[in-house]
Parts: structure tokens; C-alpha cells; sequence
């Protein structure tokens, strides 16, 4: 018995993080949505709503950070997306399923709805994805009434030849 060694004796103990409601530091980020790529545009705001990119991500927890987003109304699809690939929503009546392609929703009353939509897809279905899509503002101009909280502005157009469309 001299060769052996209990593991318990040799183990380091460690804690690994785990963030609780409520702990989580929430900061706020500003997209300027001219101009720029609606998927991609959507894969990184969601992202960031999670909070995997922080280092204290935990996936039960909403410690994603409040975002932003400006001029929702150029925002740009490639190729004949804009046209050609219907959204369908159901009226809840029996035969009622309708399609709308998303260069119609950007022409009528509310075209912020194409970058909320994009986005709620990407986060998780629940009450948590629910929760985490509350801290996403989207505005159709260039104006928003969330100044006084001095949001991170990120260039996300600069960040990748990519990410802007350019015709």
C-alpha cells in the first residue's frame, strides 16, 4: 500500500462561478443598424443579450447586457431575401396562416420588427429568452430615449469588411 495514493489527498479544490439573479453587471451597447448585415447583425446582439461574452456567463441566469439598436429601417439583406423569402405568422383562426416578405415589413409602420424578429429567433425559447429579449430596444430613426444611461456605442460596420453591405 505504500505505491497508492488517495485522490483526496492529491485533489485541489476549486470552485467554479456561477452567477445568481440579480448579480449580474449590466452595462448598455448602442448598433447603428445602417447599412449593415440583418443575420449578422442578429448572431452578435443576441450573443451579447446572453452574456456569452462575459466571463461570468452562466446559462441559467440573464447576464447579458441591454442593447440598443438605431435606423432599424436600413437595414440590408442579401440577396433576394428581401423579396423572396416570406415570414409566415398565424392569425389563430383556421386557415389563417399569412406571409409577409421583409421588404414589406421595412416599408410599412413598424420595420424595426425584422431586426426583433431575427433576434428572438437566436435566443433560447422560455421564459428566459422572453426575459433576455426585454433588454433589446430597437428604434427605427436615429433617435432613442436612453441617453441618460450612456450607452457603448460599437461600431459594428467597421469591425468586418462583411458585416456592411455595399452596393
Amino acid at each position: 500500500m505504500a505505491g497508492k495514493t488517495s485522490l483526496s489527498k492529491r485533489s485541489v479544490q476549486t470552485k467554479s462561478f456561477a452567477a445568481k439573479h440579480g448579480e449580474a453587471e449590466k452595462n448598455w451597447v448602442l448598433f447603428d443598424a445602417e447599412g449593415v448585415i440583418l443575420g449578422r447583425l442578429a448572431a452578435v446582439v443576441a450573443t451579447i443579450l446572453r452574456g456569452k461574452n462575459k466571463p461570468t456567463y452562466t446559462p441559467s441566469v440573464d447576464c447579458g447586457d441591454n442593447v440598443i439598436i438605431i435606423n432599424a429601417e436600413k437595414v440590408a439583406l442579401t440577396g433576394k431575401k428581401a423579396t423572396d423569402k416570406p415570414f409566415y405568422y398565424h392569425t389563430g383562426h383556421p386557415g389563417g396562416i399569412k406571409a409577409r416578405t421583409p421588404a414589406a415589413i421595412l416599408a410599412g409602420k413598424y420595420p424595426e420588427r425584422v431586426i426583433e424578429k431575427a433576434v428572438e429567433r437566436m435566443l433560447p425559447e422560455g421564459t428566459l429568452g422572453r426575459r433576455q429579449l426585454g433588454n433589446l430596444k430597437v428604434y427605427a430613426g436615429t433617435e432613442h430615449p436612453h441617453a441618460a444611461q450612456t450607452p457603448k456605442a460599437i461600431d459594428f460596420a467597421a469591425a468586418n469588411s462583411k458585416n456592411k453591405r455595399t452596393k
